[in-house]
């Protein structure tokens, strides 16, 4: 195992010290068409190695089919290779590894722009790759327009965004200097993809789906079956929330009952990230006043306005981890900034949906107990393997977890934020019928955006943003509910405390919910 995270790190050096592993920090990778081909047959032959294994213990055998699924999720997308049908597999490496070392700083200032300066000289390479890469009869066009919102921050990002964030004035200017020639080759790639035709499409189809479903997330059950689920519970919800609607505006109709709730929220997106703020602190209280799980040493997490680059891809609140292979245990909750070029109709649509009465249930599964509280919690896990992969199926499925779980603590404690949870709730059973329907092909993209203004409480522009995602990241959105409910089975079968279930299912990773179902009932 040590020998393949030692070719797994070598071959992702972003991803390895977005981990926190030493070593790997002056250098992009290789995105060349030989680089990503090789890296197929390399995971191939892994596949088969590992396969081949017997462990002599339950830990290790969880170890072990824990990359197997990995692996296998990873050949079967060699069918479905990103690398050509989407910018974002170039940009998200450039962004996440020139942003990320300076916000968690866990080496000094001089040795960051040292290894910074080193990645942006390699970004004309990476970025050449990309135009060279791009398969027009295999891209999509919403990729690419999406891939050209992300490039269009790409200059301003490299030139002024990080060398902001060095304090020393001389490191300053070396890495504002040492960024123009990669600004100019963002500015060729934005040129590029604004002039590039292509006819692919962005949709999986539903055997590839089911296949990912089965043999990297070990569920049950195909996109089909994962549909229906999704019904159901909308279903579910729709009844549960009708009655809790009655206390908020004395109907039951709760879409306009959320719309009036919608109302009340922070006038600016800096009172948003404030009042964000507060809420987390009051919810760590409440979980460790009820002595719900154990928390890591040192933990902290900070409530920080979005990433610059991630604002034209990302409308809702979201969680960088800390580095699990680092000592550190400081995560950063994101709270949803606008593009600059939002309109201010854009920007109170934006607030309306982070509106007082759900910031309880966003901070509870953005913060405590949920992401922040998982992963620097399970960030003391001893064995290295289970700290480098984990799947949304477990992470987000445990976030939703705990909403429902603090909800019968009684943490949702009036009519509005109740009805509020429910809504976030609901609102990840619409995801599992749109996303399956979207891929497997009965929903077009219009259809899908009008389900989850409907069926949810998003306003347009916020349903439009989140389809686009759904579109680009098939699998990931219906992670949330369906592992929600996995954890609640599992739970059901657990001989023992509240608290101990708790930090044995979390403390064992962010393992495929089969897997994860071993770690805690052995």
């Amino acid at each position: 195992m040590d020998e393949f995270l030692n070719w797994y790190f070598s071959d992702r050096p972003v991803v390895a010290s977005t981990l926190g592993a030493d070593g790997h920090d002056h250098t992009l990778g290789d995105f060349t068409a030989s680089g990503w081909t090789a890296r197929e047959r390399e995971e191939a032959r892994w596949l088969d190695r590992l396969a081949a294994l017997r462990p002599s213990s339950l830990d290790d055998a969880i170890d072990r089919d824990l990359v197997l699924s990995q692996l296998r999720g990873s050949v079967a997308l060699a069918s479905w290779p990103e690398w050509r049908r989407s910018p974002s597999a170039y940009l998200s490496s450039i962004f996440t590894s020139m942003y990320t070392p300076f916000q968690q700083r866990l080496k000094p200032e001089p040795e960051l722009v040292s290894a910074a300066i080193l990645r942006l000289a390699e970004v004309p390479g990476v970025l050449a790759a990309c135009r060279a890469n791009l398969d027009p009869d295999l891209a999509a066009p919403l990729l690419v327009k999406r891939g050209l919102g992300q490039a269009r921050t790409g200059r301003n990002f490299l030139t002024r965004t990080i060398p902001s964030m060095v304090e020393d004035e001389g490191l300053r200017a070396r890495l504002a200097e040492a960024a123009e020639p990669a600004a100019r080759a963002f500015d060729d790639l934005v040129a590029f993809l604004e002039g590039f035709e292509c006819g692919g499409t962005w949709r999986m189809g539903e055997k590839l789906y089911s296949t990912l479903l089965h043999e990297r997330e070990l569920l049950g059950y195909g996109a089909a079956e994962l549909h229906e689920k999704g019904k159901a519970a909308w279903a579910e919800l729709d009844a549960r929330m009708r009655g809790v609607a009655v206390g908020v505006n004395g109907t039951e109709d709760w879409r306009a009952a959320m719309e009036s709730l919608m109302d009340d929220h922070p006038p600016t997106l800096e009172d948003m990230r404030a009042e964000y703020e507060a809420e987390t602190r009051r919810a760590r209280e409440f979980v460790k006043e009820r002595d719900l799980m154990t928390f890591a040493d040192g933990e902290e997490c900070l409530v920080l306005p979005s990433a610059e680059y991630t604002r034209p891809i990302l409308s809702v609140a979201h969680y960088l981890s800390p580095p699990p292979l680092h000592s550190s245990r400081t995560g950063i909750f994101f709270v949803p900034y606008t593009p600059d070029g939002f309109t201010p109709e854009q920007v109170r649509q934006r607030l309306r949906t982070n509106c007082r009465a759900q910031m309880p249930s966003i901070a509870v599964h953005e913060a405590y107990p949920g992401h922040h509280w998982h992963l620097s919690y399970m960030a003391g896990n001893p064995r290295a393997v289970r700290k480098v992969f984990r799947t949304p199926y477990f992470s987000e499925g445990w976030a939703l977890y705990v909403e429902k779980l603090l909800h019968e603590q009684g943490y949702f404690d009036t009519p509005a934020t109740e009805l509020a949870h429910l809504d976030c709730r609901i609102f990840r059973a619409a995801r599992i019928v749109v996303d399956t329907a979207l891929h497997c092909e009965d929903m077009s993209i219009e259809e899908a955006e009008t389900f989850m203004s409907t069926k949810a409480s998003l306003s347009p522009g916020t349903a439009e943003g989140e389809v686009n995602r759904y579109c680009a990241w098939p699998t990931q959105a219906p992670s949330y509910l369906t592992g929600a409910i996995e954890i609640d089975r599992i739970r059901e079968s657990f001989q023992g405390s509240q608290k101990d279930f708790h930090d044995r299912i979390a403390g064992s990773g962010g393992l495929p919910l089969g897997l994860a179902e071993q770690a805690a009932l052995a």
